[in-house]
């Protein structure tokens, strides 16, 4: 599945990779202070690579003229613990930064989860799984590795260049102008690289999230690929979107083997035409040979400064690409609360749940599109149970999720005892109503803490098994290896399918709301069971305003009245044998008769 989020070319090279990065100020505050230690170590650690060839020089033209051995001895001594000292502040810089990095990862990882917990759910219905999984997983690793070495590298090797060569220019100025000759055109091509490299790296992170979204559903629905065959096809699916990620994986490849090649190329031809122009003045007698030796131990030590150039801009664009995705989920809009008027104290009133001239489209709708619902009128009285019936594609799970505000109504208004739900906090709201979706989704937790999660933080023992018996879930759970302490594992797919409804059920009605939301609720039970579970949950029902999707007869009768939604709006309401004699498409949804049959 293609992504939805890839920038076109020109929006990708247009992207200022500084002012990208900068975005990552916020977290790297809290550390600075080691990281510009570590920096300041690895200057050093790097400088003392040029200190190198001036003990070089001093060697040559001194000590191995003079055939003095002790002061060769001493030379080599000198070179040694120069080595020692480097090999040591690299460590100490290494060791800097390990800890506060995994700390910012850390951090950025969890503030993401954060975003997404508050998001709407509009904004996940439009996003893959895949592409915000490869957010929070790869691409925070690679901004961990970018603020852990091209960050700095980039600093120090910049500092050692320009010391670097301000050295070889004071020991000989013309073969220092020879070594500066490819600085301007490398900083023309590395521009051009730069460019180039942003629009690859975003399509390449943005093909694994495609690639991790296939892997994901792929997983999920091993049942369904088993059970249909189809392992060939999502073979082939898998295979088309590797493919292409390799082929982008190349691209990447061959444009950071170009520029590396040049970077290398061009200072090694100009460190060869130093060296000639070098051995002619030595052979002169306008150069001594220890300043030869030093000129060109120098340009040498500058290799990997220069050389690195390409290698670091590269991992910074794929950093700059990895934050620019990271802030695209940060920067998306969340659910936000209404301030809460001041100087407003509202009676409570027992008035159920009323729902006034409602309207809802999706976001991301056609221009034109009729609207999911419209003009939705409808009260449910306090205590009252009222069923939910239509037809396929009527709305009725779309209702279900305004109550909640899972959506948000684009048009009227819902009450709640008299209380606009839109100017309610939505914890506050949420700890009103329950609701049980009619695809029941367990997490990878204990029976108990799964259904525990619809009840307050104070729920124990008691509340889960009274759950459990509201929902006749008590009995397998019981039977279970460690009774409610079972893992249930990922989605619940351990249980069968009518389990998981139960347990969904249980989590429901477990913490008493005042109003409860029911989406075809005991779809997946057999009709004994079925049975027990309504007969417990009346008298769940009698203490709660309730709103119940069914498509069956014997969950209608579960209500105390019924409402009809047909084509976005409420054309009948009445009891079930009310809606039996007054209205035709009321009775052949009931009577469970095909479409063709009706219409003959």
């Amino acid at each position: 599945m293609p992504s939805e989020h890839v920038p076109t070319k020109n929006a990708a090279a247009g992207r200022s990779t500084t002012r990208t990065l900068l975005r990552l100020w916020p977290y790297v505050v809290p550390v600075r202070a080691r990281l510009c230690t570590a920096a300041v170590v690895a200057v050093v650690a790097s400088l003392l690579s040029i200190v190198i060839p001036l003990v070089l020089k001093w060697l040559v033209d001194g000590p191995v003229a003079a055939g003095d051995t002790a002061g060769v001895w001493f030379g080599a001594l000198y070179l040694l613990l120069l080595g020692i000292a480097e090999a040591v502040l690299f460590g100490i810089r290494r060791w800097l930064v390990a800890r506060p990095l995994a700390g910012v990862e850390a951090t950025m990882r969890a503030d993401l989860y954060g975003r997404l917990q508050r998001l709407p759910i509009a904004f996940h219905d439009r996003w893959a799984s895949g592409q915000l999984l490869s957010r929070a997983t790869g691409d925070l690793m690679q901004v961990r590795l970018f603020l852990a070495f091209p960050l700095t590298f980039l600093l120090v090797n910049g500092v050692t260049i320009l010391a670097g060569y301000a050295l070889l220019l004071a020991q000989d100025w013309t073969l220092g102008l020879v070594l500066l000759g490819p600085a301007a055109p490398l900083v023309v091509l590395s521009s051009l690289f730069e460019k180039k490299y942003a629009v690859v790296a975003r399509r390449a992170q943005d093909q694994v999230g495609d690639l991790t979204t296939v892997v994901e559903e792929s997983v999920l629905g091993i049942r369904i690929v088993k059970g249909f065959g189809r392992h060939r096809s999502q073979a082939e699916a898998f295979r088309t979107l590797a493919e292409r990620l390799r082929g982008t994986e190349l691209v990447k490849a061959r444009l950071l083997a170009g520029i590396w090649a040049v970077i290398t190329l061009l200072p090694e031809l100009a460190v060869g035409s130093a060296l000639v122009l070098g051995t002619v003045q030595v052979a002169d007698g306008t150069l001594s040979a220890g300043t030869l030796v030093a000129f060109l131990s120098t340009a040498l030590a500058l290799r990997w400064p220069v050389e690195s150039i390409g290698f670091l801009l590269a991992m910074s664009q794929e950093a700059a690409t990895a934050t620019e995705r990271y802030f695209e989920v940060m920067d998306a809009a969340e659910e936000t609360d209404p301030a809460a008027p001041e100087g407003i104290a509202r009676d409570v009133v027992a008035d159920g749940v009323r729902f006034e001239n409602v309207s809802f489209r999706f976001p991301d709708a056609p221009a034109g599109a009729p609207p999911v619902l419209d003009g939705v009128d409808l009260h449910i009285r306090p205590g009252e149970t009222l069923a939910l019936v239509g037809g396929t594609g009527s709305g009725k799970t779309t209702l279900t999720a305004l109550v909640p505000r899972l959506h948000e109504a684009t048009g009227g208004r819902i009450l709640l005892d008299g209380e606009d739900i839109a100017l309610m906090p939505r914890e506050r709201l949420r700890s009103l109503v329950s609701v049980a979706f009619e695809e029941p989704t367990l997490f990878s937790a204990t029976v108990g803490a799964n259904v525990l999660m619809g009840a307050g933080p104070d729920a124990a023992e008691p509340e889960l098994r009274r759950a459990l018996e509201v929902a006749q879930a008590d009995g397998f759970v019981d039977r279970l290896p460690d009774g409610a302490a079972t893992e249930v594992g990922e989605q619940g797919l351990s249980l069968s399918g009518g389990q998981r409804q139960r347990l969904a059920l249980a989590r429901a009605v477990v913490g008493r709301p005042r109003f409860l939301i029911l989406d075809d609720p005991l779809s997946a039970l057999d009709v004994h069971t079925e049975a027990r579970v309504e007969a417990a949950l009346r008298e769940v029902l009698r203490d709660t305003t309730a709103l119940v999707v069914a498509h069956r007869p014997s969950t209608v009768l579960l209500a105390d009245r019924v409402a009809l939604l047909s084509g976005g709006r409420v054309t009948a309401v009445g009891t079930h044998h009310e809606l039996l004699r007054t209205s035709a498409e009321y009775a052949w949804l009931m009577s469970g008769e095909r479409e063709e049959d009706r219409d003959r």
